[in-house]
């Protein structure tokens, strides 16, 4: 089992058919999800899966909700978004990776991410802080 950083090959069919819509106000509802290192995510997921998702008190199947940074392609040619950082407050928990999913959409899968490492927590914050929202480092781009 392992998580593998990817853009998840569904979504990006997806994004041809229309069923994502990022923009920050009227979009949709994205989560993300935190997952031990026995998962399996990677660019094949294609839908959310509680299949070795953490668990903690304060931790909500599923995961947390992010807040969208409405897309742009700045003055270039790579349109790119993100999102503002996520905390889980007060729980106990180790994640290895997450994966962000549409909850608007059938909890269709957007990403998943290696965390490179177990990350922990104990009874603190555990706070996914994301790239600068820019056409070289934001979590989604296209090319």
């Amino acid at each position: 089992m392992a998580i593998t950083q990817a853009m998840c090959s569904s979504f990006k069919t997806e994004l041809l058919t229309g069923t994502h819509n990022f923009t920050n106000s009227s979009g949709n509802t994205f989560k993300l999800a935190l997952y031990t290192s026995s998962a399996t995510i990677n660019a094949a997921t294609t839908a959310y899966t509680s299949s070795n998702e953490v668990s903690s008190s304060n931790y909500t199947a599923k995961g947390g909700a992010l807040t969208n940074v409405t897309p742009s392609n700045g003055s270039g040619t790579v349109a790119f978004t993100s999102f503002s950082t996520l905390t889980f407050t007060n729980v106990t928990l180790t994640a290895r990776g997450a994966l962000i999913h549409n909850s608007s959409q059938s909890d269709k899968a957007v990403c998943a991410l290696d965390f490179g490492g177990d990350k922990t927590a104990t009874a603190g914050n555990f706070t996914i802080t994301f790239p600068t929202n820019d056409a070289s480092t934001a979590v989604i781009r296209i090319v």
